[in-house]
């Protein structure tokens, strides 16, 4: 009997680095920050404290199982169910990963803890950081990220700066915009002049595209974000929601219900989102799907007039047992 992944997921599409290989090395939910348009709902468990969340030994393990099925991914990135900084082990697991393997590993971080030493040391050894900053002040960290009390705007940009000055990867840094909220001249202005700070190798603009946290986390309309764009020192670029083409030669025949459940626990996905990640046609993602709604193991909710799919229970437990 194969053990099952846990902290793995994928390949799966994604908008900057086509097919990857997910590491979930949180539990559920927890994070510094609580952002108002996070697709996992509102944060249970809002820490800074690093630990050994998921043991190393497994998360390293489950790797190199996924790896030796020959389904190489384009990159390795450690995104998922919350912060990936606040694994302990973090700098230790990349290590481990780059010894597997030559794919590219890959780190999404909201940018919190790299005012920590040992944080920016972890993160050394990856190829590719995805730090985020969406906000040019105080009040809009406020209002937009809703950070742990002990974290100030200029700690966070500071780190991120810090970072940068010893870090020899790419840097890609992502500005999360909502309409009504951050997308007035002074406020991308206010981020543009603290993106020259952190001379990032280049600046991803984002938006609403899943459902979030907080209904009135809106997207940004597309006019307005290729405005946006000029205001942006360096090279900047758009990261709009599109499939990317998977050129497999021939769809999966065979899918695990398990498979999908792993997929839409970590982030809601459309059935198109759920073929492209899992290599199965659309209409058979939709099947099973379905048939997840009808058993009571997944819902839907409509955004921008697309149908996502959530797993009824996302490891709440877990995030409930991080606690303190």
């Amino acid at each position: 009997m194969n053990t099952p992944f846990k902290h793995v997921y994928g390949p799966v599409p994604s908008r900057r680095l086509g097919r990857s290989l997910g590491v979930d090395a949180i539990t559920f939910k927890s994070c510094p920050f609580d952002c108002v348009y996070c697709q996992l709902g509102r944060t249970t468990n809002c820490t800074l404290e690093r630990r050994e969340y998921v043991p190393t030994a497994e998360i390293l393990d489950e790797v190199r199982r996924k790896l030796d099925t020959g389904d190489i991914p384009q990159y390795v990135s450690f995104a998922g169910s919350g912060e990936p900084t606040l694994h302990s082990g973090l700098g230790e697991i990349i290590r481990g990963i780059k010894a597997m393997t030559d794919v590219p590993v890959v780190v999404f971080t909201n940018g919190s803890l790299l005012w920590r030493p040992d944080v920016r040391d972890d993160l050394l050894a990856a190829d590719v950081v995805i730090p985020s900053l969406d906000a040019g002040g105080a009040a809009l960290l406020e209002k937009v990220n809703r950070p742990h009390p002990d974290l100030s705007f200029e700690r966070i940009v500071e780190g991120i700066a810090a970072f940068r000055d010893a870090f020899k990867g790419q840097i890609w840094l992502e500005v999360m915009l909502l309409g009504g909220v951050s997308d007035d001249d002074a406020a991308v202005d206010a981020i543009a002049r603290h993106t020259a700070r952190i001379r990032p190798d280049k600046v991803q603009i984002n938006s609403v595209c899943r459902p979030p946290a907080e209904a009135w986390a809106r997207p940004v309309d597309a006019r307005r974000l290729l405005e946006i764009q000029r205001r942006f020192p360096g090279t900047v670029e758009i990261i709009a929601e599109h499939l990317d083409d998977m050129a497999h030669a021939a769809f999966r025949t065979q899918i695990r219900e398990e498979d999908i459940l792993a997929l839409i626990e970590r982030r809601p996905c459309t059935a198109a989102g759920v073929g492209a990640g899992l290599n199965i046609h659309v209409t058979e993602a939709l099947k099973h799907l379905e048939m997840l709604v009808a058993d009571g193991k997944a819902v839907t909710q409509i955004t921008e007039g697309q149908v996502f799919y959530s797993a009824c229970e996302r490891r709440q437990e877990e995030g409930e047992k991080a606690r303190p």
